[in-house]
């Protein structure tokens, strides 16, 4: 049976008071999927061993008690979510706004950070921000959290893990959209939907080393395992590919559509673009060293993000349109079940 728990107790921060016992507890057991519903204001916890929805995790009515008495928190649209490197917690970018209508343009709400014990389902922090933030995202030692105020003189904040304090502001581009680490732990990628570029930061100096020109509204700069960070572009309907030792374009992809999300799949050596708005992902693979497409498959409306398990063989996709995840068989391209989730599925993240 499907469980849905409301957290009602939250912490400003790790001083605050914090009690559930008013609510009952859950288990989450590996390997789970966690699938962000932007609109329903919650977290959809899928059992990866039998594809269902085993449990529902309420953010909506949530309050603190910060030894003043409890109040009630705002808590709107949270979009991407990203697992600590021990896998005990789990970190949320909360923007206040629907950034499915697009990510430019939204500097009116406040945004937060969320963390979150990935065994029960319990908020440990939450932290205010003055400006919409697209992800929060755990370092690759998992001291610290990255996060990016989406405003016209952009900024990444650098917070400490333990305590959310604040450590560090770093100035990028304009309108910072996503961040994340490149597969050898040096770099941080910023995507700067506003000036059309990624800035890359050192990760232990804590500053801009290079800004690096990129197609039309990137919103995120996503790992591939390859030593390559794929780069969706969404205006310019294309995909910039940098070489992580260059810190450079290698390679510019034409899509002629709207890309949601890009994944490189490194059992098949595949590139995976949801196209944003439709019901399709289409795949790319390498000819005469360049990126062609190869095919398509169906999904739900409005695929956006891709996980894949860690044998590369099982993606899972979620639609925005469709309040539902694709599972998709990744050799035969082709899908084995959609599980319903809440409404506008976004970001999603696999603990094994």
């Amino acid at each position: 049976m499907k469980k849905i728990i409301t957290l009602s107790m939250f912490s400003l921060g790790l001083q605050s008071c914090l009690t559930n016992d008013a609510n009952p507890e859950i288990n989450i057991i590996a390997p789970s999927a966690f699938v962000i519903n932007g609109e329903s204001t919650t977290i959809s916890v899928i059992d990866l061993a039998t594809n269902e929805t085993r449990s529902t995790i309420s953010l909506e009515n949530s309050t603190i008690d910060n030894h003043n008495g409890a109040k009630n928190l705002d808590i709107q649209f949270p979009h991407h979510i990203y697992l600590s490197p021990d896998g005990s917690k789990l970190s949320i970018g909360v923007p206040g706004v629907d950034l499915s209508e697009g990510h430019l343009g939204n500097h009116e709400s406040t945004g937060h950070i969320l963390i979150i014990d990935a065994k029960n389902g319990n908020i440990l922090s939450k932290t205010e921000l003055p400006k919409p933030n697209h992800n929060a995202i755990f370092s690759p030692d998992g001291k610290e959290i990255w996060t990016t105020l989406m405003e016209h003189h952009g900024k990444t904040l650098i917070y400490d893990a333990s305590t959310m304090a604040l450590k560090n502001t770093i100035l990028v581009g304009e309108e910072p959209a996503e961040v994340t680490f490149s597969a050898n732990n040096k770099y941080a990628f910023v995507a700067n939907g506003g000036s059309n570029t990624v800035s890359v930061l050192d990760i232990l100096e804590k500053k801009v080393i290079k800004t690096i020109a990129v197609g039309e509204e990137p919103v995120g700069a996503w790992l591939g395992v390859d030593g390559r960070m794929y780069v969706d572009n969404e205006l310019g309907q294309s995909i910039s590919i940098i070489d992580v030792e260059k810190l450079e374009v290698i390679e510019t992809v034409k899509l002629e559509f709207k890309p949601g999300y890009v994944a490189y799949n490194q059992l098949l050596n595949e590139m995976w673009v949801s196209n944003a708005g439709q019901s399709y992902v289409h795949y790319f693979v390498r000819e005469n060293n360049t990126w062609k497409k190869k095919g398509s498959f169906q999904t739900g409306l409005d695929a956006h993000a891709i996980a894949f398990t860690k044998d590369w063989k099982i993606a899972y996709v979620t639609n925005q349109g469709n309040l539902s995840v694709s599972v998709i068989d990744v050799i035969s391209h082709q899908k084995i079940k959609d599980v319903q989730v809440g409404q506008k599925p976004n970001g999603i993240v696999l603990k094994h």
